[in-house]
């Protein structure tokens, strides 16, 4: 059986649908048994573990999908496409993983909750939207969508006009005890995959969705803080955190602290479309009280557990200590 300590680990959605593939189901599900090889490394080191997923290419697909069926059958909104991608996706990591416990003789059971996650609805990202979301359209198709849903249209790039969404920021992990309850009963758990199904409460204190998609480090560090992990992983593209990545003097970061950290992210070394939110999410872990933060890469998430590899955010006591 797993022991005490928790890790929680979050990875992208292209880490089951990568930009190379057709995105079939096949490719997906090798793609999550391979995942799965990679985070036993981490239930070989005494941990209870807790996968949060990105969903960005699924939801994608998704929402691609309803709209070349749009004359045959009514669209969903964009919280029920993240709850179809979390339900999908958990599957066939559910069933990757609990088939590498029984190859690697681990008895304990594998289980994904649908996790709705509430944002405020005053946050400031509802007055700007931000976020790309599904197909490309005509320009007059976009134009159609734009007086018929009120949706924001942009230009991208020559390609077609693009849906943003915004991006709020989490604020309660609605299904939060019954996580709890399965990390205590030594179940592996998936949770808020795509950073959680964005719903929002109403004037009389009910839950309702909402057309928004959530940072899933945000939520990850909210998640990690919640359930008192002992390590929070972030896995990316990269082996290491960077400062002026890709510039001459680019130098990587192996052990800081967080306040060192802070400092390098107030320089703006961490763009807020790639890095950015992974450190942010970091940091904010840490300040809740957590231990120890690493970011890295699949490839060479063996050898920063081993402390040879990744980026490890440490508190002031953790250093001292």
């Amino acid at each position: 059986m797993q022991g005490n300590k928790i890790a929680l680990i979050a990875f992208g959605g292209n880490a089951l649908l990568k930009e190379t593939e057709r995105g079939t189901q096949g490719e997906q599900l090798k793609n999550a048994e391979k995942a799965c090889r990679v985070l036993m490394q981490i239930i070989k080191r005494g941990y209870k573990l807790v996968i949060v997923h990105g969903n960005g290419p699924q939801v994608g697909n998704i929402l691609i999908q309803m709209e070349e069926a749009v004359t045959k059958i009514p669209p969903f909104s964009l919280d029920t496409c993240v709850a179809m991608s979390q339900g999908s996706m958990g599957y066939m990591l559910e069933r990757a993983m609990r088939n590498q416990l029984r190859k690697e003789k681990q008895s304990y059971e594998v289980l994904t909750v649908i996790t709705e996650v509430s944002v405020d609805e005053k946050d400031e990202a509802f007055k700007k939207p931000t976020k790309p979301v599904g197909p490309f359209f005509t320009r007059y198709r976009s134009s159609m969508l734009q007086k018929e849903k009120k949706w924001v249209m942009v230009e991208d790039s020559g390609r077609g006009y693009r849906r943003v969404v915004p991006s709020p920021r989490p604020v309660e992990i609605v299904n939060l005890d019954a996580i709890i309850k399965l990390i205590d009963q030594d179940f592996l758990v998936i949770a808020c995959g795509g950073g959680g199904i964005p719903v929002f409460k109403n004037a009389q204190g009910l839950y309702e969705g909402i057309e928004a998609v959530i940072d899933k480090d945000y939520t990850s560090a909210l998640l990690a803080s919640a359930i008192n992990a002992e390590l929070f992983i972030i896995l990316t593209n990269v082996e290491r955190v960077a400062l002026n990545y890709g510039k001459p003097d680019q130098q990587w970061l192996n052990v800081v602290t967080v306040d060192e950290m802070k400092t390098y992210y107030k320089e703006k070394h961490f763009p807020a479309g790639s890095m950015g939110p992974k450190v942010e999410a970091a940091i904010a872990y840490i300040e809740r009280g957590g231990k120890e933060a690493i970011i890295t890469s699949a490839d060479k998430l063996k050898e920063a557990l081993d402390g040879t590899s990744g980026t490890r955010i440490l508190s002031l006591n953790a250093v001292v200590s």
